[in-house]
Order: structure tokens, then C-alpha cells, then sequence
């Protein structure tokens, strides 16, 4: 059961941001930090990836998890209007898999970051795992 009106769920809902959100913002942070420098959310390749390494060909998403439908506690879907959440959070996750088939067929590398994993993942831990997808930064 919905504990909003349709009318305050509405307005909720519209003020989620699609782009900037507060997981991008803190990885991009992070990799201009230690010398990365990127693109984002580029038009002209499918699913606008939240960033983009156009010399390395290498794309990083940073999804959230209930939007991306995640199986995480943060990915659950709502318990009321179940049939349209379903369908909408599946259809979501099919686009995000052919835009990153479509990503690697162009010859592109894609790494998928979770909402919930930069919350609980460390600073350095976190900068590890961007050096191994992106490898070292040239100084």
C-alpha cells in the first residue's frame, strides 16, 4: 500500500534526476582527483553513458539500484501498482543490456557500477577497481 497521494508519488517521482546524480558525481570526482579526465553522458552512443574515456574506448555506468532494477535491498520493486513497476523496471533492465551488447559490439569496454556498492565500497577500493578497468593514469 502506497503511504503517498497520486499526487505526491507524482511529484516524487518527477524529481529524480536521470543524470548528476549523487554515485556519478562522487566517481567522477574521484577519477579527476587522480588525473582522469572524461566525457559525459554522450549522446551520439547508446544509453548516454554516464562516462566516457573515448581514447581507451572504455565506458563507465553508474546505476541506481532501484531504477536499474539491482538485487539489492535498494533495488526492490514497490509493493503497490506491482503489474506497471514490473514491466517498467524490466523493460529498463533489458535496455541497459542491449546498450551495452550494442556498446561491445562497437568495440567499446563498459564497467557497471551499483548505487549500493559505492556506498559501502572504500575510497581506495573503489579507486583500484576504476585503475584496473581504466589502467594507469599517465602522469
Amino acid at each position: 500500500m502506497d503511504t503517498h497521494t497520486t499526487a505526491v508519488r507524482r511529484k516524487n517521482m518527477q524529481a529524480v534526476k536521470g543524470a548528476n546524480t549523487g554515485p556519478e558525481l562522487l566517481v567522477r570526482r574521484l577519477l579527476h582527483k587522480n588525473g582522469y579526465r572524461y566525457r559525459t553522458h554522450q549522446k551520439g552512443l547508446p544509453g548516454k553513458p554516464d562516462i566516457v574515456f573515448s581514447r581507451k574506448r572504455k565506458i563507465i555506468f553508474v546505476h541506481g539500484c532501484f531504477w536499474h532494477g539491482h538485487h539489492c535491498k535498494k533495488g526492490a520493486s514497490p509493493k503497490s501498482n506491482t503489474e506497471f513497476w514490473n514491466e517498467k523496471l524490466g523493460r529498463n533492465k533489458q535496455r541497459d543490456r542491449a546498450n551495452q551488447q550494442s556498446l561491445r559490439v562497437m568495440g567499446w569496454d563498459v564497467l557497471v557500477l551499483w548505487e549500493c556498492e559505492l556506498k559501502a565500497i572504500k575510497e581506495a577500493e573503489l579507486l583500484r577497481k576504476l585503475v584496473n578497468f581504466l589502467g594507469a593514469q599517465r602522469t
